[in-house]
Protein backbone atom coordinates (compact mmCIF):
# COMPACT_ATOMS: atom_id res chain seq x y z
CA UNK A 1 0.00 0.00 0.00
CA UNK A 2 1.78 3.33 -1.05
CA UNK A 3 0.18 6.84 0.01
CA UNK A 4 1.27 9.60 -1.64
CA UNK A 5 1.67 13.00 0.11
CA UNK A 6 -0.26 16.06 -1.63
CA UNK A 7 2.32 19.21 -1.44
CA UNK A 8 0.68 22.60 -0.25
CA UNK A 9 2.55 25.15 0.52
CA UNK A 10 2.74 27.34 3.28
CA UNK A 11 0.85 30.18 1.46
CA UNK A 12 -2.10 27.44 0.03
CA UNK A 13 -2.27 26.88 4.04
CA UNK A 14 -2.88 30.00 4.59
CA UNK A 15 -5.12 30.92 2.10
CA UNK A 16 -7.43 27.63 2.73
CA UNK A 17 -7.34 28.50 6.52
CA UNK A 18 -8.41 31.97 6.00
CA UNK A 19 -11.29 30.32 2.90
CA UNK A 20 -12.52 28.02 5.91
CA UNK A 21 -12.78 30.73 8.63
CA UNK A 22 -14.73 33.26 5.99
CA UNK A 23 -17.08 29.53 4.71
CA UNK A 24 -17.87 29.26 8.39
CA UNK A 25 -18.65 32.37 9.43
CA UNK A 26 -20.42 34.40 6.56
CA UNK A 27 -22.97 33.01 3.65
CA UNK A 28 -20.79 33.84 0.71
CA UNK A 29 -20.17 31.06 -2.00
CA UNK A 30 -16.90 29.05 -1.95
CA UNK A 31 -15.65 30.77 -5.16
CA UNK A 32 -15.87 34.51 -3.13
CA UNK A 33 -14.68 33.08 -0.17
CA UNK A 34 -11.38 31.58 -1.99
CA UNK A 35 -10.96 34.75 -3.94
CA UNK A 36 -11.68 37.25 -0.58
CA UNK A 37 -8.99 34.95 1.25
CA UNK A 38 -6.16 35.75 -1.41
CA UNK A 39 -7.11 39.11 -1.77
CA UNK A 40 -6.77 39.47 2.44
CA UNK A 41 -3.65 37.78 3.09
CA UNK A 42 -2.49 39.82 -0.09
CA UNK A 43 -3.03 43.04 1.83
CA UNK A 44 -1.81 41.16 5.14
CA UNK A 45 1.70 40.63 3.81
CA UNK A 46 2.12 43.89 2.41
CA UNK A 47 1.62 46.12 5.70
CA UNK A 48 4.61 46.57 7.03
CA UNK A 49 6.20 43.96 9.93
CA UNK A 50 6.36 47.02 12.31
CA UNK A 51 2.40 47.96 11.98
CA UNK A 52 1.50 44.66 12.19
Amino acid sequence: MTTEAAFASRYDQRVRLVRDVLKENTELPDAACQALAVRLLHTMDTIPERMR
